[in-house]
């Protein structure tokens, strides 16, 4: 293979990287080093944004001191807000001497990845670079999963997590059976997102999704509101009732917090369960209905069945399938994908404009527990968009406490460690243990790749 088609072919499959650098030598010095990379050069801001828009690279290296301010950071700055508000998820590496290490802070704070000092060290500016195209990537690959979810059988459920596509692929197998399905887990995970996709994927589809919250309603109006009543059934009944189990005729019935039904409507629930049959409350018909079950709790039901809570009869006509929703802190890597999902999704509602989150931010959402789970993080990005100063969302806005979680939570590096070693292990599945495959789904070269490995002691035969 001739040096010109050599060259040709590590274009077409390096990342690109674009080099922001008004020194000619330093600039020819770096693109030497960086040679692993497709590396675009620009000296100035005018050339620099010219080439990302053209070239759209995941990162860019950026001298903050550029012509006609080379002993300034206006221009390296205006080229940093540029590339951010054009492209927002690029990851910007500044250069800064120690005399501008306030201008470096100042770019951070505008969002930039991060900055390496002057004079350059190839090997520390090599180590950020592949740490911000392995980041750059890994959060591309959300984008996309989250994106799909539009047109996945799974509508509306955000995640990328192995422990939350588990649970969307067993939502998957259950969907094209019509047994009747218990979700647990905590408050706030997402079990009625859960329920509706699943009548979703279902053959069920076209008819109704019909949802009740048992621990919402009074006991004395619970058997109504489930079974409907006729006329002059009790006082205050004027009129003929449809319950919320006929509703759902031909669809699912989500039955919120089972938990918390009287033992006395259990017992009728199961006599519905057990023959399809229901009588309104006042009424004498008996009415047969094709209705699919769905449960959900946040209780120990078995705990609730040894302390005569609930219906051992009961529990394993609603728990014909059963499946557990993890909490957001075992989701590793949602809680920052859903924060993004929440800022698109309240910026666009409530007419607000951020480009993003600040670096601190993201790691404040990956480092905190989130007692409250998906819910507490809606409401707190929701709360942030609405109050938040500025064009970012940093981790104060968001007033999240780590102290209260510092125990129970990985480090950041050992948080960043777990996430490589799983980035390493997908991407050689994906390659069927191909490394240079593998070094390509992860945008690295292959020695950096057999480095990685030995660092997290892997092997492609293992």
């Amino acid at each position: 293979m001739t040096k010109e088609k050599s060259k040709k072919k590590q274009t077409e499959t390096a990342q690109s990287l674009l080099l922001v650098e008004d020194d000619p030598g330093l600039r020819s010095q770096l693109r030497w080093a960086l040679d692993e990379f497709d590396v675009h050069l620009a000296e100035d801001r005018e050339t620099a944004i010219k080439i990302f828009r053209d070239a759209h690279p995941p990162v860019v290296v950026l001298d903050l001191g550029l012509p006609p301010d080379p002993n300034g950071a206006s221009e390296g700055l205006a080229t940093l807000e540029e590339i951010l508000s054009y492209r927002p998820n690029t990851k910007v590496i500044v250069s800064s001497g120690n005399e501008e290490r306030v201008n470096a802070v100042e770019a951070v704070r505008l969002g930039a990845y991060d900055f390496y000092p002057k004079p350059v060290d190839v090997e520390v500016l090599r180590l950020i670079i592949d740490r911000a195209s392995r980041l750059y990537m890994l959060e591309e690959d959300n984008l996309r999963l989250s994106r799909s979810h539009e047109n996945a059988p799974l509508n509306g459920v955000i995640g990328a997590s192995p422990q939350m596509m588990k649970v969307c692929d067993a939502i998957r197998r259950i969907a094209t059976s019509d047994v009747s399905v218990l979700l647990t887990g905590e408050s706030g995970t997402g079990k009625e997102v859960l329920a509706r996709a699943l009548h979703d994927s279902s053959i069920r589809a076209a008819g109704p999704f019909i949802a009740i919250n048992c621990a919402a309603i009074p006991e004395n109006l619970l058997e109504s509101e489930l079974f409907g009543h006729e006329k002059g059934a009790f006082t205050g009944a004027i009129r003929r009732t449809i319950g919320k189990i006929e509703q759902a005729q031909g669809g699912t019935l989500l039955l919120d917090e089972i938990g918390d039904m009287p033992l006395p409507l259990q017992a009728k629930l199961l006599r519905f369960l057990q023959e399809r049959l229901i009588e309104r409350v006042g009424g004498r018909e008996q009415i047969e209905l094709d209705v699919r079950v769905i449960s959900a709790t946040n209780q120990d039901l078995k705990s609730l069945i040894g302390d005569g809570g609930f219906r051992e009869d009961l529990f394993y006509r609603l728990e014909e399938v059963g499946v557990h929703i993890p909490s957001l802190r075992e989701r590793e890597g949602d809680a920052v994908l859903l924060a993004k999902f929440f800022l698109q999704q309240f910026t666009e509602s409530l007419n607000k404009s951020f480009r993003g989150i600040t670096k601190e931010g993201l790691n404040a959402i990956a480092a905190y527990d989130w007692p409250g789970n998906v819910r507490e993080l809606e409401n707190r990005m929701k709360r942030a968009i609405v109050l938040a100063e500025g064009k970012y969302i940093g981790a104060e806005d968001l007033d999240i406490d780590l102290g209260k979680s510092a125990t129970q939570v990985p480090t950041l590096r050992q948080a960043r460690e777990a996430a490589e070693h799983d980035a390493i292990v997908r991407a050689l599945k994906m390659s069927q243990k191909n490394l240079t495959a593998a070094a390509k789904v992860l945008g690295v070269s292959r020695p950096t790749l057999y480095d990685l490995m030995k660092t997290h002691n892997l092997t492609a035969a293992g």
